[in-house]
This record gives structure tokens, sequence and C-alpha cells, in this order.
């Protein structure tokens, strides 16, 4: 890993930290490689329960370095590739993961920053934090999932008033339009997202990867689909050990021991 790019684990939690504050963790070539490679070993790690993404000093993300990415446009199927190949990797790598992928929005998080967060399952916020969908203002569109994610979170309308005004958004508007989940002062905001993650590295691991799975399928699916495959899933996670230790610690009232099997 470059110095760029810090990934750490502890006890089931496994942290992404962009590291280039200076500026502003604009991220380059080999930072997004290193990235998806990242999340790809976390999804085959079965120590690893949960993901942690920020950023280091006063910025999540603000895109692109594109001053660090070379000639990558020079005919409009190299930029293709290089978004197809490269930025497109982590959305799809996430996608099919089971194991929850937390944002830690430390500050400001600009077009392709935004959208990384908005690819994270959960994002938890700064209460100094801006976020700018930004590209209208350079004639240039959301071109790292945007346009799908944020009408998911927001509703359609409220995602192209943000996307065709590039307008910046605080954190607790951004809590309030269902951007974020929740916000915490600027200092509490690690405090508090590792206090979630690990309850996730401390849970019953196959059910929180299948809730996660189910809702994620759900979404697209209509009801009858919907019931069919969650009464596959349930039958299954009745017989795992995590099932007859919850129902063991609830009679015996104590804090269950989940093994994730």
């Amino acid at each position: 890993m470059s110095d760029d790019f810090l990934f750490t684990k502890d006890e089931g939690i496994a942290t992404i930290t962009l590291n280039r504050p200076e500026k502003m963790n604009a991220f380059t070539l080999e930072m997004i490689d290193q990235w998806a490679e990242a999340l790809r070993d976390c999804q085959a790690d079965p120590d690893t329960k949960v993901v942690v993404v920020t950023g280091a000093g006063k910025a999540f993300c603000s895109g692109g370095d594109v001053t660090k990415m070379g000639r990558d446009g020079v005919v409009p199927l190299d930029k293709k590739n290089f978004l197809w190949e490269h930025v497109h990797q982590i959305a799809l790598t996430i996608e099919t993961m089971d194991k929850p992928v937390v944002a830690a929005l430390n500050g400001l998080a600009i077009g392709a920053g935004l959208d990384m967060a908005l690819m994270c399952d959960i994002r938890f916020a700064a209460d100094s934090a801006k976020f700018s969908e930004g590209y209208v203002k350079v004639g240039l569109i959301p071109g790292d999932g945007g346009t799908y994610f944020l009408p998911r979170l927001v509703g359609v309308a409220k995602a192209l008033e943000l996307c065709v005004t590039g307008e910046f958004v605080d954190a607790e508007e951004a809590m309030r339009i269902g951007m974020v989940n929740k916000v915490f002062p600027a200092d509490k905001l690690m405090e508090e997202t590792y206090a979630f993650a690990r309850k996730i590295a401390n849970g019953p691991s196959l059910a929180i990867g299948m809730i996660r799975r189910a809702i994620y399928q759900n979404v697209r699916m209509e009801l009858r689909t919907a019931l069919d495959m969650i009464s596959s899933h349930m039958a299954v996670i009745q017989f795992t050990d995590d099932h007859q230790e919850g129902v063991a610690a609830f009679r015996e009232r104590r804090q269950p021991r989940f093994q994730g099997r």
C-alpha cells in the first residue's frame, strides 16, 4: 500500500483511510486500485466483519486528482475504460460484499468524493462536513454512480436539484434529506463510528450479511419473489450456531457471544 492509502484491521473492523490531506484526499489511480483491492480482501477475510472508510485531515474526498492520473482521456473510450475498469470497481465490489461498509465523513465530499460516500451502506458525518455533486459546475455529469445512488437515498426530485445545481448541502440538511444517517460533533465522529462498527463486528455476521443482501435485493423485487427469497434465507439462518446462541442468551438473560457460524 502507498502512503496515500492506509488499510488496517483490528478486532473485526477494517479501516480504509484516504491519506492525502494536503490535496483534500483527491484520489489517484493507484489509490483507486488499492481501494478496490482492500475491499476484496475484506470480503475474503472471515475475520473482517465491517469496513470503515474515512479521510485524513479536514476532507473526506474532493474527487479524482486529474494531475496524477496521466492522459487517461486521450479518446472517449479511454475515459470510459478508466471509469469502468478502475473507479467503478469500488461500487461493483461493494455490491457483492456481505460485510457492511460505513463511511465516516470527516469533512468535505465533492463530486466523485461524494459518489464514493454514497456507494457505502451507511454514512455518518461530522457536523462541519459539506457535500456537493459539483460536476455540473465544470460542465460534467456525475460519473461515479451519483445518479444511481443519490435518487435512492433522497428521492428523484431532490437528486435532480442537487445534481443540476451542484449546490452544497451541510451535514444537518444531508441528514434531514436522507443523504447521511447521523451527524456527530467533529471530535466525536470516529469514536461514534467505531462504536457502531463494534456492534456490527460483535453481532451475528451471517445474519447481518443476509440482511444486507436481502435489503438490496428486495428493492429490485416484487413482493411475491421477495417473500419467497426471504423464507429460504430464514430456513437456513435458523439452523446456525449464532441463532442457537442468541436464543440461549435470551433465555439466560445475558449478552450473546456470536461466532459467525
